[in-house]
């Protein structure tokens, strides 16, 4: 894979990572030649960055003119990276253009988009992965070997709840993600990393989804309903100052940078009011799903939880493994000189506190704990490794962590059919959906 040449189609923040990552670590294998974006003032940004490492400037190219950019500058890879609605035509489009494509989770929000990469995937010959970085992080890959190693015996079911706080579960009612058409909602944009684990932790694939859901905590309804009145249209003026669900933008460097200065280019207003009107995606969300190998799955999510991380019980035919995780213990209002808040913080240390632990429990023993080696750097030294994988080339792994786009349509899948149900009140079988491909097929690439 030496000298590989890539682009990278969506230069806002998640960005950041994979042209760190090219001018960095992996400087040796690859070369970011040419970027794309409907945005000019973020290929600016991210080309400034660029140029201050001493690293040439990429080209610049329009969203439709990736052909042209392909051919024109011998692109190897695309890295995809631009909102969800648009991952499959320009995921389509790079493969048909002879490039293969690395694609940020979800692989597409609909049924449509996966038929259309299934069939621009095996009629170009192309690869496709999607970046899963969770599957990388020490404490899922833990559960993943437990469950691998038999000692809860054959996986009967699982229970998955994961909790969004008022940070960052709010912020997915600010941007384009508060558009079902553009995200799929959370089901597919958030949910598909959680349900891409569960396919991997159990190794099976869904089958059929129950889901029920709605929009209870955000929107303007709901905030009518609550008496909270009339508000700031969006977070970055003065009337939102002291607001905490207001992100003003001019407190970031990056986002004013990348976001605010740059938004009178194409209109689009990353600080949005999450009580506003225009919501069209759900904030509370269920859904029983049923897997090929007889388990089922009971999930939850909740965006406006006080404190955020996760909790994961599986159940076997000789125990139970348990793996709960707190990412952020609470979310509070910064006031150093009200008492009341240093002492609920205090308090809340107490009861609640950063962390993970994984357990398990066999049948007629006593509980233990699961050791959880964490490494350096982001998700417990997770995304080093997935960049490694990414861009030198995954090594022999037992626990099959790169993943590739049948991965990715076995995690949309649930969210899509949890979207079907929603809309109709009934439970979905997944190959009603005509997803393009078996999701059990197992070939090699796959």
């Amino acid at each position: 894979m030496a000298g590989q040449r890539y682009a990278l189609v969506g230069t806002g923040s998640r960005a950041h990572m994979y042209i760190d990552a090219i001018l960095g670590a992996h400087a040796g294998v690859a070369e970011l030649v040419a970027i794309s974006d409907v945005n000019e003032g973020r290929m600016r940004y991210h080309t400034d960055r660029i140029v201050a490492t001493g690293a040439p400037a990429p080209a610049w190219y329009s969203p439709g003119d990736l052909a042209q950019m392909i051919s024109e500058r011998k692109i190897d890879r695309v890295v995809v990276s631009s909102p969800d609605h648009t991952h499959a035509d320009v995921v389509v489009r790079a493969l048909n253009a002879g490039a293969d494509v690395i694609v940020e989770k979800p692989l597409t929000i609909d049924a449509a988009g996966c038929r259309a990469i299934v069939a621009a995937s095996e009629s170009s010959g192309r690869s496709v992965v999607v970046t899963f970085n969770y599957r990388y992080s020490p404490r899922n890959s833990a559960l993943k070997e437990l469950i691998r190693s038999g000692a809860i015996g054959s996986v009967t079911s699982v229970h998955f709840e994961w909790t969004l706080d008022t940070k960052h579960g709010a912020d997915y009612f600010r941007r384009w993600h508060r558009e079902k058409a553009k995200s799929g909602g959370l089901l597919v944009h958030k949910a598909s990393h959680h349900f891409d684990l569960v396919n991997w932790w159990i190794d099976d694939v869904p089958t059929r989804v129950y889901g029920s859901g709605d929009l209870r905590f955000y929107g303007a309804k709901n905030a009518a309903r609550r008496g909270l009145g009339e508000r700031p249209a969006r977070g970055s003026v003065d009337e939102a100052a002291g607001d905490p669900f207001s992100l003003d933008m001019r407190a970031d460097a990056v986002l004013d940078a990348l976001y605010l200065r740059n938004e009178h280019l194409d209109g689009y207003r990353r600080d949005q009011d999450v009580f506003s009107e225009g919501i069209t995606i759900e904030d509370n969300l269920a859904l029983l799903v049923d897997y090929a190998g007889g388990a089922t799955m009971s999930y939850s999510l909740n965006a406006h939880a006080p404190w955020e991380g996760y909790t994961v019980a599986v159940n076997g035919t000789e125990g139970r493994a348990e793996l709960a995780v707190v990412e952020r213990a609470e979310v509070l209002i910064d006031s150093a000189l009200d008492p009341s808040v240093v002492a609920a913080d205090e308090s809340a240390a107490a009861a609640r506190a950063p962390g993970e632990r994984l357990v398990l429990q066999r049948h007629w023993e006593a509980a233990r704990e699961i050791e959880i080696v964490n490494g350096e750097g982001a998700h417990g030294g997770g995304d080093i490794r997935m960049l490694h994988d990414l861009f030198v080339g995954p090594a022999d792994d037992p626990l099959g962590r790169p993943a590739g786009y049948r991965d990715g349509l076995r995690s949309v899948a649930v969210g899509i059919a949890g979207n079907v149900s929603l809309a109709t009140g009934a439970p979905v079988n997944v190959a009603d959906l005509d997803l393009g491909t078996a999701l059990d097929d197992r070939r090699s690439g796959a």
